[in-house]
């Protein structure tokens, strides 16, 4: 069937008009990049007391063949700015504070990145990460979906505390403390608004096992993967940039209030929508600190069992 081409020209001028509406802001660029085929980006700026045990984890699994680059959504931040120097890292800062505005203008700035890693400041990473993730991707292509987003099993994650529990055989005693787990992403769920649940998966009470001891276990399993079916908490993921191109980038609505979940909104709905699942890992997993409602009570726990980080 022949295009139309008023159709064509019409689609054009509305892609060049989300182009500049996703891309368009004030930012600060200290490129490092080495024009790498793999890039990391890490959102950060907002929890600077963990930067000392998420950052010494993250450069401990970094391989050589990635670029990083550290986005800061409205603010510029000295001592990111001194870390990215003294690492070689790329640092990108935005003065409008969009999450998804930042993660936008970061990918076009590296445009050899063909893969794409992203990660928030509160992923704990464990043993080899980037490189088994990147396994389990190109592992789900030869079974019976095509992966658009690659992800590890997060611990306070609406899909990954679910399976965790499942295969350390702790459903029961989740259950017995807190009620019924289930599949559920959002803001609404208990995985993402309780202190209590939170402390329950870094360890309170003896029941859940280290990150890192969790981690050994399940890489010694065969390899494989499973689609999310709900919503997906996108802390730490993979994806390519062919990707976001055919989502016509992360959207952006700059209003008077922070714009917060924007990304993980398009993610979910446009990899539904096209076949292409959210998948998880059953081999890596990674530790999430905390949601939003849980960040006082989870900063208070922190400081008080730093030897768990």
């Amino acid at each position: 069937m022949k295009k139309d081409p008023e159709y064509s020209r019409i689609k054009s001028i509305i892609w060049k008009f989300l182009e500049r509406r996703r891309t368009k802001c004030h930012y600060t660029f200290k490129n490092r990049s080495k024009g790498q085929n793999k890039m990391a980006m890490v959102l950060a700026g907002y929890k600077e007391y963990l930067y000392e045990p998420v950052f010494r984890r993250f450069k401990q699994n970094l391989t050589p063949d990635i670029d990083v680059c550290i986005i800061t959504s409205g603010k510029f931040v000295p001592e990111i700015d001194a870390m990215c120097e003294k690492e070689g890292w790329s640092y990108l800062s935005t003065k409008e504070n969009h999450v998804s505005l930042v993660q936008n203008v970061a990918i076009l700035l590296h445009p050899n990145a063909q893969y794409i890693y992203k990660m928030d400041e509160d992923i704990f990473l464990c043993s080899d990460f980037f490189s088994r993730l990147m396994k389990a991707y190109e592992h789900a292509k030869e079974g019976q979906y095509y992966p658009g987003v690659m992800a590890p099993l997060i611990n306070i994650n609406g899909y990954g505390y679910v399976r965790l529990l499942e295969k350390l055989g702790l459903t029961d005693t989740y259950t017995k403390l807190f009620g019924k787990p289930m599949y559920a992403g959002g803001p609404e769920n208990i995985i993402e608004t309780s202190a209590d649940v939170a402390r329950f998966f870094w360890g309170e009470g003896g029941y859940f096992p280290p990150i890192d001891e969790i981690d050994r276990k399940l890489a010694e399993e065969p390899l494989e993967e499973r689609p999310c079916p709900v919503r997906f908490s996108i802390g730490a993921i993979l994806f390519e940039r062919s990707l976001w191109e055919r989502m016509h980038y992360f959207s952006v609505r700059l209003r008077s209030r922070v714009e917060l979940g924007l990304d993980e909104e398009d993610l979910c709905a446009f990899c539904i929508n096209s076949s292409l699942p959210i998948m998880v890992s059953e081999n890596l997993v990674v530790g999430h600190f905390s949601f939003g409602p849980q960040n006082a009570a989870m900063r208070e726990y922190f400081d008080s069992h730093k030897d768990i980080w």
